[in-house]
């Protein structure tokens, strides 16, 4: 009996679905991404659940909402305070969010694999191996400095490296499959970077990288007026100095995939590895005036370049090579694929809201689904998208937004300005988006009446006698 495939996960931090060679960018060298693309699947229309790191990180490691796992914003407190703290006692307060939530790790570890985790966590109490992980290097904190830093090691106790982060956990999960590429078991590693998250400076990457960019005037990039909820508003040299930094993090994060996939090489196992490639959340580098995701507005925008993420598939001899596919697809789908793609039985398949597209990857007809519809939500912003529609709905007063999406796939004009002339659609789609979102949140965790601003969370919601207290407040 052939071992089951091993499946590898590489997640970046902050990387919008444009930030590659292979997406059509001229400027941003890319070509390990750009090879997993040719020799797999790239999905070039795949959502996140929520544009901001930790809900959406949640959500794909459980396939539940936000509004029903109750991470609504990236996490401030549980995790660890800061760097100071780690050195003086380890954790602050650790807080499991995902307790009691089984991830499709905790599934595949129940049906034999070795399962290992190296980068960003960013989902409360980084020095407890979680979710059917045994293997545990885990960066402390949800983004900082690249050379300056605490990680854990299986252990409670941090400790401070100097390494280049990326480097490091690319090491570090060099030695995981090289310790588990010749055993029985199959193995599953999730490798999580935290490029291209801020900070970008040239302190933060090599001279190498920037060098990459030094002479690039990103000709090709939106240079929209400032956003009126957000006001970037950088002079052209500060604007090509943050241009060259995040895709100097981007193209150092690339040279570390091609040395994964020159080690699957090298030990004979990438044709029976399943290697996956996506960000957490999308992200704006000057599109709608904004330097930022969901929250680089306040109130938090859904955007295309915020909610819409890279996702790349290879595994050669079972996904097809060189495909480009255009279904709509989302995080919350990853948990059903992966567990009907290995075969592994799948207890809460009725009870979320995600579908299997383990029939692309492996190379069957796509029917396609029925009704094409992706949800996303930040704390009281929802969104509905459909093929040809996007609207978006604010609690509890708005403003609202309606965007026709083939006459004005940029997003650039609300339909909400002209209510009497898209009525009858708004009525639709926010009836789709509340009966959606009835069946598939907890109550007691329902984001759309919890004060989320996009400044962080320190506590679950259900947790506490005062929701604000769990979140953030702008100041």
């Amino acid at each position: 009996m052939l071992k089951l495939p091993n499946v590898l996960v590489i997640m970046s931090d902050d990387q919008g679905a444009w930030a590659m060679g292979c997406a059509g960018n001229p400027d941003i060298c890319t070509p390990n991404h750009d090879r997993l693309a040719t020799e797999g699947t790239r999905f070039d229309h795949f959502f996140c659940t929520s544009p901001v790191c930790s809900p959406a990180r949640a959500s794909f490691l459980t396939g539940r909402t936000p509004s029903d796992h109750g991470v609504h914003d990236w996490i401030r407190k549980g995790n660890v305070d800061d760097a100071e703290d780690v050195m003086k006692r380890g954790v602050d307060r650790p807080i499991e969010y995902l307790e009691g939530l089984d991830g499709f790790t905790d599934h595949l570890a129940k049906a034999g694999y070795n399962c290992g985790f190296s980068g960003k966590w960013h989902l409360g109490a980084s020095g407890i191996p979680q979710k059917g992980n045994d293997w545990w290097y885990a960066y402390a904190l949800g983004g900082g400095n690249y050379y300056d830093y605490y990680r854990f090691d299986n252990s409670p106790e941090a400790d401070h490296k100097t390494q280049y982060m990326t480097d490091y956990y690319t090491d570090r999960a060099l030695e995981f499959i090289d310790d588990n590429a010749g055993s029985e078991e199959p193995f599953c590693l999730s490798l999580h970077y935290t490029a291209p998250h801020t900070p970008l400076g040239r302190d933060q990457h090599s001279a190498e990288m920037f060098a990459l960019y030094d002479d690039c005037t990103f000709y090709d990039m939106p240079r929209d007026a400032p956003h009126p909820w957000h006001g970037w508003n950088p002079t052209e040299e500060e604007r090509c100095e943050t241009l060259r930094g995040y895709f100097a993090a981007i193209s150092a994060m690339d040279g570390n995939i091609g040395r994964v996939l020159e080690k699957l090489d090298a030990l004979g196992i990438r044709e029976n590895t399943l290697v996956i490639f996506l960000s957490d959340n999308g992200f704006s580098v000057g599109h709608h005036g904004i330097f930022g995701k969901g929250n680089g507005t306040y109130p938090m925008n859904m955007y295309e370049e915020s909610v819409k993420i890279p996702f790349i598939v290879s595994m050669p001899g079972t996904v097809p090579a060189s495909v480009v596919h255009s279904g709509m697809w989302s995080q919350y789908d990853w948990m059903p694929t992966i567990l009907d793609f290995l075969g592994i039985d799948n207890p809460e398949s009725k009870a979320l809201p995600g579908s299997s597209f383990a029939h692309v990857l492996r190379g069957e007809d796509d029917p396609g689904r029925e009704r094409v519809v992706v949800f996303d939500e930040y704390g009281p912003v929802r969104m509905i998208r459909t093929r040809e529609w996007k609207y978006v709905h604010r609690y509890p007063d708005g403003p609202h937004e309606l965007y026709n999406l083939v006459d004005d796939p940029k997003e650039y004009i609300n339909l909400m300005d002209d209510p009497e002339s898209c009525a009858d659609t708004v009525t639709i789609l926010r009836g789709d988006l509340e009966e959606w979102f009835k069946k598939y949140s907890n109550p007691e965790r329902d984001g759309s009446k919890l004060p989320v601003t996009g400044s962080g969370q320190y506590d679950m919601s259900d947790r506490v006698d005062d929701t604000v207290t769990a979140f953030a407040q702008l100041t």
